[in-house]
């Protein structure tokens, strides 16, 4: 099927987020998982004196679990969604978490210009159209040394880990995206999984973008094989790729 991208894939998520908290709340180790990626940063300190930039944010579930790991730091959640934006901005924030309305291609338009001391980013690389250029634009946003954290579906190189995707897709999540009015999204979740780079091919684009010490480590329960985190930096001096 064709994948949905750019203004169609932020319009889905615009209706889809009246419901999106209560179906992700569903999923067994969703929040908890999350909370592993963002411990993953290691910021020191509770992140006192860091800054902290959460793309895709989404409803605010990735910026409470970077909160969680690092309550001292200064976060800045951006999502190219309004719908979930809002939802995210109905929720309690401390005075150290700002959200912006921005894709990530158009960041530096929307004021987010960095440098920032970490880049966390949950379930954005399969959703955008050129990875490898959000990838050199993320790279310029971290300072030298800077940290980033990817939380994403990206499957090992089992055969069973696509069959438990595509059996928890069509027995849970599809359905639930029939019943709410998104299944067009929905559709896009499962296939978007399916079509992007296996956990060891992400972590060569990482090390290709010029991010050193990049590692993948697992998640947890029905998860292991579907969801990773990739740990990396970047490296000191100028990148020649």
């Amino acid at each position: 099927m064709s994948l949905l991208r750019d203004a169609d894939l932020a319009h889905a998520f615009d209706h889809a987020s009246r419901t999106y908290d209560r179906m992700t709340s569903a999923s067994p180790g969703y929040h908890r998982h999350l909370l592993r990626s963002a411990r993953r940063l290691a910021l020191p300190d509770g992140g006192r004196g860091r800054s902290v930039l959460d793309l895709g944010c989404g409803t605010g579930a990735s910026t409470r679990a970077l909160l969680r790991a690092a309550p001292e730091a200064s976060v800045t959640g951006v999502d190219a969604s309004a719908g979930m934006l809002d939802r995210a901005l109905r929720k309690p924030w401390p005075p150290n978490v700002t959200f912006v309305h921005a894709p990530v291609e158009g960041l530096a338009g929307a004021g987010v210009d960095g440098p920032y001391d970490a880049v966390f980013a949950a379930y954005l690389f399969r959703n955008v159209a050129d990875p490898d250029g959000v990838l050199d634009r993320v790279r310029g946003l971290l300072r030298p040394g800077g940290r980033l954290v990817v939380h994403e579906y990206a499957l090992g190189s089992r055969a069973v880990h696509r069959a438990v995707w595509s059996a928890v897709m069509g027995a849970v999540v599809l359905p639930w995206g029939r019943r709410h009015g998104d299944k067009a999204l929905y559709r896009h979740l499962w296939h978007s999984v399916l079509d992007f780079d296996t956990a060891p091919a992400f972590a060569d684009r990482l090390r290709r973008a010029g991010f050193g010490g990049v590692r993948v480590l697992p998640q947890p329960g029905w998860q292991t094989g579907i969801t990773h985190t990739f740990t990396g930096f970047r490296r000191r001096g100028p990148f020649r790729g």
